[in-house]
């Protein structure tokens, strides 16, 4: 199961809020709001994760 990057919460493709392709991958959104965050400033988000 996909985890939002902003919030960490576990998200289900099929009920995803949102979606952002983003460097050939697909990241999956709780809400906008989360989602707004991400593409504010993707690299932050991704390099808390890596």
């Amino acid at each position: 199961m996909p985890t939002d990057p902003v919030c960490k919460m576990e998200i289900s493709e099929d009920t995803a809020e949102a979606t952002v392709d983003y460097k050939g991958r697909t990241y999956y959104f709780c809400s906008e709001a989360c989602k707004e965050s991400f593409v504010k400033n993707p690299e932050s988000f991704l390099r808390k994760t890596a």
